[in-house]
């Protein structure tokens, strides 16, 4: 395997500028610790809408899982329920309220949306910065009997049935500290409103012993949850020509394209795969330049996330990706699945 060399030239100056930018996450984590003052106060008021609304998200930036977790819940939920998702659309070049079509790209309303939407057609999946606007639109337009908000923990503006909140196993909230120097963009004692707590991209073999420890880093209230998930990669690659079985790469020329928030789960399970490959990482959510798809259109076969599939489908031949689910620990999956059906789906 072969790590192209653009994160290394831009990692060593960016841990620098984090360093140097303490000062200003001191004023950043006091800014969202009276944010939260406000709203738990009764200053500043949450807006409670007729639709239930599930919320799933997390304390800091990126590489959670929240897309995969927003499948879990499509594919779980009861069949018979009209099931909405609302998504801010980041990095889409739109603005204001769409709702997703056939005919709509990844550019109109950002990467992850048209993944679900591809996935789930059946499902009202629209995007808004505004989430209040986004959910009455939601409702005057599509009736749905749930709404999923994806990426909104932190929205404080909307107040959700249910929350769900998401961190990475090998970064705890717990260890993290606040933008710009690390990356949380909410006070870990905000950790206390989330109904479930789900550590995402565990060891599949972690043990109940390390479970245990975890939850009590975590600190969870008498009230809370905490379930523990792995990732789970398809082995039967999907593109637009055909599907071909990962053991199928093995002695092939395989670039690697990634533009997710962090790749290091793919990379080790392709290396167990005994899968080799040059690996060209970018920026989650990067935009492809024309010589970027040029150069992987000169490559015979190049293997994506599913994610960047949507950006890059309709540019380049010899494209697969490899698709990722959520695999709960012990039985996690029950323990959703008995919150859905106590609140009625």
């Amino acid at each position: 395997m072969r790590t192209s060399k653009i994160k290394y030239y831009i990692f060593v100056p960016m841990q620098l500028l984090r360093i140097l930018a303490f000062p200003f996450s001191l004023f950043y984590a006091l800014v969202v610790y009276l944010r939260n003052v406000l709203y738990d106060s009764g200053i500043l008021q949450s807006t409670e809408f007729k639709t239930p609304i599930v919320s799933v998200g997390n304390l800091s930036t990126g590489g959670t899982g929240k897309t995969p977790m927003i499948e879990w819940l499509l594919t779980h939920l009861s069949a018979g329920t009209k099931l909405a998702v609302l998504s801010r659309g980041y990095k889409r070049k739109t603005r204001g309220f769409v709702l997703a079509q056939t005919t709509s790209t990844a550019e109109e309303i950002g990467d992850e949306p048209l993944q679900i939407y591809s996935k789930f057609p059946e499902v009202s999946v629209a995007v808004d910065a505004d989430r209040i606007r986004g959910i009455k639109l939601l409702e005057t337009s599509k009736h749905p009997n749930l709404i999923l908000l994806d990426d909104a923990y932190q929205h404080r503006k909307v107040k959700p049935l249910f929350s769900i909140l998401l961190t990475s196993y090998g970064k705890l909230y717990i260890n993290d500290w606040y933008l710009p120097t690390g990356n949380l963009r909410d006070t870990i004692s905000s950790s206390k409103r989330a109904d479930l707590i789900v550590v995402t991209k565990c060891p599949p073999d972690l043990d109940n012993e390390n479970q245990l420890r975890i939850t009590r880093e975590l600190k969870p209230t008498k009230d809370q949850r905490v379930l523990f998930c792995s990732l789970e990669y398809d082995i039967n690659l999907k593109g637009k020509k055909e599907k071909i079985s990962l053991d199928r790469l093995q002695n092939k020329e395989v670039t690697l394209v990634t533009g997710i928030a962090n790749p290091k789960p793919l990379i080790t399970f392709l290396k167990s795969a005994n899968v080799t490959f040059d690996h060209h990482e970018y920026r989650d959510h990067h935009f492809f330049s024309r010589k970027e798809i040029d150069f992987f259109n000169s490559k015979p076969l190049i293997l994506t996330t599913e994610k960047d599939y949507t950006r890059l489908k309709d540019s380049v031949d010899n494209l697969y990706y490899i698709s990722v689910q959520h695999k709960f620990l012990g039985k996690g999956d029950d323990v959703i699945t008995k919150s859905l059906e106590e609140l009625g789906y």
